[in-house]
């Protein structure tokens, strides 16, 4: 086993142990017990054979037994206890770690997530951390008690004839060097055991989410033939691993350990022979010899279980470490926190002002996220490919939207739209140039990138046409979680958007839970929870990135007057793909290939014969746009 495995887990156990020192504290004095009870079993056996070969009374004869009977009985209760206590302290310190890379991944940036598919998160997060919970509760009661067990036996052989117990220590020593390349041999075949898992997690996740588009276009058949391919690859590894462990370690290890106990059982018969023994001591020899082969099994089976985890040890060590640029967060929080915009007091409308913007999305975010652009390949001086180079998606944007204006964005699709949602909220961070936000009243911009996240997602409220809910009450789909947002201000929200009649049918009200993805809600409903949730948030920008695009003409009608309210005293950004849903805009601004195309005031460009936005008027989007 690579030394940095060790440690790597040995840190992860330290610092996420040290709160649990009174239970491992308690953990160790039952595994200590334990090996007194089990050392002792072979002496007090050892003494009642020799006390019948002297021929000793029956009370003498009892008294042993009863000693040897109290000896067992305590063993197994106290390793019952350590199992007990173990589990407990490993399931703790293994919940934590969880905590730790949940947080630690909300706050990686979207092209971590974008090349991340959900179901790989679930196995690293989950199952992974699962790989190191039996060794976080069985290292020290197996692995440590183990390893004091077998120090035990080999002081008690050495106490009860150093002859055989120096022997028996040698060939223990040998055996052990020779089983220890055997366990690193495997490693890696664990490790790349470990991905093939992750790969199957993620294409179960990414397939059951597109179950009905599957159904739909009649591609189950395409979808279980990769299914197969990928569930063959895990367990081509997981039987490649496993097979290879078992041919070799195990084998090895039960041969050596056979003929250390003929060895030892050779050994008694001639010293006793000699008469340098009793036949209880020989018993002894015995005895221990054999005890030997059960600890030294388990430290091999806990070598090769932990290499096993190695995979997982290095990348929970590559999420919380961001060892790779991926896991590496390239938008950077302020380590102090603040209250608020300087001099912009909560719920004021915001300017927004981009300074000459350039931006291209990592290379891993190409073809998964909308928006994200093409790539191609730099030719060279003699006509050759070159390197690969991406196309940026905004290229060197400027403008500026006043406070409670309400900006209409126009452009097909990929020409950045999203992108500038993305980066005002600060998703991504810009290559080039700066994005500044501020209030009314003259007070100063401040640049997004000196303001805490926390602090400039309170102030911009984002909806999409993609709503998430979550399997969880009203109350808490509305709030997201928060308990200090009082039940009387949701139902006014409620009744001012047009749901009371949706409200009303709930059979428990805002207790009502709500299942994942919206199932039971129509589109326009789970657009107007979206819109409520910002609402409750009162934010001084809002950006509505298609909102309305899914929903039928009737339901949309309900949700204009819900815009309509969102957006008053607000600052807003419309990104629309319906003119109509632009007509409330003051600013029509119409971006292509991430450079503007077109800006200026609605009524003006509308106005004006020779203008995209008139041509767009008379004509229809896609004809202006395509």
């Amino acid at each position: 086993m690579k030394t940095t495995v060790l440690t790597r887990y040995f840190g992860l156990l330290a610092n996420y142990l040290r709160p649990e020192r009174s239970a491992t504290v308690l953990l160790g004095i039952l595994v200590a017990g334990g090996i007194v009870t089990q050392l002792a079993a072979p002496q007090l056996m050892g003494r009642f054979i020799d006390l019948i070969q002297t021929g000793a009374s029956s009370s003498g004869l009892i008294r042993v037994a009863v000693l040897f009977v109290v000896a067992a009985l305590a063993r197994q209760a106290l390793a019952a206890l350590a199992n007990y206590v173990g589990a407990g302290v490993g399931w703790r310190a293994t919940n934590a770690l969880r905590v730790d890379l949940l947080h630690h991944c909300l706050n990686l940036d979207m092209a971590f997530h974008a090349a991340h598919p959900p179901g790989e998160m679930v196995e690293r997060i989950d199952s992974d951390v699962s790989q190191l919970a039996q060794f976080f509760s069985q290292f020290v009661i197996q692995v440590l008690a183990n390893m004091l067990l077998v120090v035990g036996v080999l002081g008690v052989l050495i106490k009860t004839d150093w002859r055989a117990g120096a022997a028996v220590a040698v060939f223990t020593l040998a055996s052990a060097v020779a089983v220890g390349p055997l366990t690193r041999a495997n490693a890696t075949l664990w490790a790349d055991h470990r991905e093939r898992v992750a790969d199957l997690y993620a294409f179960l996740q990414e397939r059951m989410a597109g179950t009905e588009d599957i159904q739909a276009c009649g591609a189950k058949g395409y979808v279980m033939r990769q299914f197969h391919r990928v569930n063959r690859a895990e367990m081509r590894q997981r039987v490649k691993a496993g097979a290879i462990g078992a041919a070799t370690t195990h084998n090895v290890t039960e041969l050596l350990f056979a003929l250390g106990v003929a060895g030892a059982l050779a050994a008694g018969a001639a010293l006793y022979s000699a008469g340098s023994v009793t036949i209880g001591t020989v018993y002894i020899i015995y005895s221990y010899s054999a005890m030997l082969a059960a600890p030294i099994r388990h430290l091999t089976r806990q070598i090769r279980d932990l290499q096993r985890a190695g995979g997982s040890i290095e990348r929970i060590r590559e999420l919380m470490l961001n060892d790779t640029h991926l896991e590496q967060a390239t938008v950077d929080d302020l380590p102090v926190p603040v209250s608020g915009l300087i001099g912009v007091p909560e719920g004021e409308p915001l300017s927004v002002e981009f300074q000459a913007v350039s931006f291209r999305y990592p290379d891993d975010a190409r073809g998964i996220l909308p928006d994200a652009g093409t790539e191609e390949h730099r030719p060279t001086p003699d006509g050759g490919i070159g390197q690969r180079d991406t196309e940026a998606v905004l290229k060197g944007l400027s403008f500026r939207l006043e406070p409670g204006q309400i900006l209409g964005l126009l452009g097909r699709t990929g020409s950045g739209k999203t992108t500038i949602a993305r980066l005002l909220l600060r998703l991504y961070s810009p290559d080039t140039g700066a994005i500044s936000i501020c209030g009314r009243g003259g007070h100063p911009s401040m640049d997004i990138q000196d303001i805490p996240l926390g602090v400039l997602r309170s102030r911009i409220g984002l909806v999409t046409q993609d709503v998430q809910v979550f399997r969880a009450t009203v109350r808490d789909n509305l709030t997201l979680f928060d308990p200090t947002v009082a039940d009387d201000r949701l139902l006014e929200e409620i009744d001012q958007l047009g749901l009371w009649s949706w409200y009303s049918s709930l059979p428990q009200g805002l207790d009502t839970r709500l299942e994942p993805g919206g199932r039971g809600l129509s589109a326009g409903e789970a657009q107007l929870l979206a819109f409520l949730r910002i609402l409750l948030r009162d934010p001084g920008l809002v950006i509505l990135d298609e909102a309305s695009s899914r929903l039928d003409p009737a339901t949309e009608r309900l949700i204009e007057r819900a815009v309509d309210r969102l957006v008053a005293d607000r600052t807003a950004i419309i990104i629309a793909h319906r003119l109509s849903t632009v007509a409330r805009a003051d600013v029509i601004m119409i971006l292509d290939g991430g450079i503007v195309v077109e800006q200026g005031l609605r009524e003006r460009l509308a106005a004006e014969p020779t203008s995209h936005f008139r041509r767009l008027l008379e004509t229809g989007m896609e004809e202006v746009l395509r």
